[in-house]
């Protein structure tokens, strides 16, 4: 399987992965040839690549860090969720069985990231994306799980972290659709109502049963940053608590690899660079060196130009050196296709690197 840019898309393709809905329903299945009109409403949903069947790469599969199965229900969870504490009289009602059913979501995590301990963190974000804070809670909560387990958080200590990712941004319910996905920039009254999520999401959850009260604090404190540049207190690095440094990474790693009405999705290894510009000042360094050995730089399926000229698809990431990887080499200098495509390791050629990646918009959107 390739991943391609949706810009690049053409009829008769066939879709290598399956692409889900809002409430992890599936859209489109394996198999799937793409039309004209198909490709169209991939644009208009906002997705910015998928994978497709390529006979030179049939043997390259990418599997998700989680199941589609828990996937599905993980999100079908939390729009249960979500939606019933807007509403004051099922919050009452509900809320001990909401703590019960988020435990459910991370305890399904846990047991799927479990299965590999070498997993890597691939491009989340490969589905229709209506409903951006489901889908945004779900993927924050997995990388964070991910990093707490490479940490060495203990099953107790996972599970509240969990909880209080799943949980981070829950206060943004209490903000007006029309201001969360407005295309244009905020103003600064705007911007300043945003903010106020995180005082939301905090007194929503300090005092409710069944939610660990660290929760409320992730949701709280995630937005400040070490050097007090952060809201809504912005108090630094002594007063912040590690699980919100984890959930800051993971949110703001999540939201960049996210396509927005106001912006384009940028890749891995643009949003690598839009966070090491906060190392040290506004994210912890331990912390950013565990995420940066867990993200696929280059996921496997992208397709890259390399300096020599050559373009091919990663097909392999050394954990070690993850921006090292192996490439299958399918275009030659000309852009012509190679009657035999060979695997090319860069761990192994030192001189040749990563100059480009197909179909990528070189302008970087903030």
């Amino acid at each position: 399987m390739r991943l391609i840019p949706v810009t690049s898309l053409q009829p008769g393709m066939r879709l290598a992965k399956k692409i889900y809905n809002d409430e992890g329903v599936v859209l489109l299945s394996v198999d799937a040839e793409l039309t004209n009109g198909i490709i169209r409403k991939l644009h208009n949903h906002g997705l910015d690549y998928v994978y497709i069947q390529d006979a030179d790469t049939d043997d390259i599969v990418v599997e998700d860090i989680i199941t589609s199965e828990t996937r599905r229900k993980a999100l079908q969870e939390i729009q249960v969720g979500f939606r019933s504490l807007i509403d004051p009289q099922a919050q009452k009602k509900n809320y001990p069985l909401i703590g019960r059913s988020f435990s459910g979501v991370v305890d399904s995590i846990l047991n799927d990231i479990s299965t590999d301990p070498e997993v890597m963190i691939m491009l989340m974000n490969i589905h229709v994306k209506d409903q951006y804070l489901y889908h945004h809670s779900l993927n924050v909560c997995i990388y964070t799980l991910l990093l707490g387990k490479v940490h060495g958080y203990s099953t107790e200590e996972l599970h509240v972290l969990g909880i209080g990712s799943l949980l981070h941004d829950i206060g943004k319910i209490r903000i007006p659709s029309s201001i969360l996905s407005k295309p244009e920039r905020l103003t600064d009254l705007e911007y300043e109502e945003i903010k106020l999520h995180t005082e939301y999401g905090f007194k929503m959850l300090k005092d409710e049963p069944g939610i660990p009260l660290l929760a409320a604090h992730c949701a709280y404190q995630h937005h400040e940053r070490l050097n007090g540049s952060g809201y809504p207190r912005g108090i630094t690095e002594p007063d912040i608590h590690d699980y919100a440094k984890w959930i800051a990474i993971a949110d703001s790693y999540d939201a960049l690899t996210t396509s927005r009405v106001y912006r384009s999705a940028l890749l891995p290894h643009q949003a690598l660079e839009v966070l090491y510009a906060g190392y040290g000042t506004m994210y912890d360094k331990y912390m950013m060196e565990i995420f940066k050995s867990r993200v696929a730089i280059y996921p496997i399926g992208l397709t890259v130009v390399l300096s020599n000229g050559l373009k091919g698809v990663v097909v392999h990431i050394h954990k070690s050196i993850t921006q090292r990887p192996i490439i299958r080499i399918l275009y030659n200098e000309a852009g012509e296709r190679l009657a035999s495509p060979y695997d090319l390791d860069l761990l192994a050629h030192h001189s040749i690197v990563i100059a480009g990646v197909e179909g990528l918009n070189t302008h970087m959107h903030t």
